[in-house]
């Protein structure tokens, strides 16, 4: 990659600045060892929630509020978040952060479990955008559930699809990367989505269900 194409990816990720809410979210997901999305990720978020006019959506992956805030930012004003993860401390972590970005209790549902266990006990057709941040492996069965779950013209979206890069080298075949493959093989080649993958940060591959 030559010098002028990093600093535009560069520039491009840091182009929305995040407030004070954000950033003390952020060095929590530091402080807590996680990953975060990063600006340009939560940016491509937003829009996604906004150009979509979503008022259900659910975030597998809670980490510490990050994306979770700018998803908020990019739903309606009644729109009600709903997010799942293993680890109520960092959910906990969450609830400040959105508190702290002005949001009211209600505009979010937190669920603690694993997705896989609680994907299957949400409405068929129930939600206009589902974003997966969480473990990578099960991606592929995310994607199933997702399909369920979104309306017509409804977005999925997977943070971290390449895999720091593994994922785009045949050379990689840990279990994580040949999942990965597997879940863009899926997204790309099914007639009921209309996909695209963001080179925002590590992959954010996000896909539109066709249908009426």
């Amino acid at each position: 990659m030559t010098g002028n194409r990093q600093a535009s990816w560069a520039f491009a990720d840091a182009f929305v600045a995040e407030d004070d809410a954000l950033i003390r979210a952020r060095a929590r997901a530091h402080a807590a060892g996680l990953r975060p999305v990063s600006p340009g990720t939560g940016a491509a978020l937003r829009l996604i929630a906004a150009a979509g006019d979503a008022k259900s959506v659910v975030e597998i992956g809670t980490g510490t509020g990050v994306s979770g805030i700018h998803l908020l930012r990019g739903m309606r004003p009644d729109g009600v978040l709903t997010t799942v993860d293993t680890e109520p401390d960092r959910q906990q972590l969450a609830r400040e952060a959105y508190r702290e970005a002005g949001f009211a209790g209600n505009r979010s549902r937190f669920i603690c479990g694993s997705a896989l266990a609680v994907l299957p006990r949400l409405t068929d057709g129930g939600y206009d955008l589902v974003f997966c941040d969480a473990d990578r492996v099960e991606y592929p069965d995310y994607l199933a559930e997702s399909l369920r779950l979104l309306r017509p013209g409804g977005v999925v979206c997977f943070e971290g699809a390449f895999a720091q890069g593994r994922a785009l080298d045949a050379a990689h075949q840990d279990t994580e990367s040949l999942r990965l493959r597997e879940l863009m093989r899926a997204v790309r080649d099914s007639p009921d989505l209309a996909p695209v993958l963001l080179p925002t940060d590590d992959g954010l591959l996000c896909a539109v269900r066709r249908g009426t």
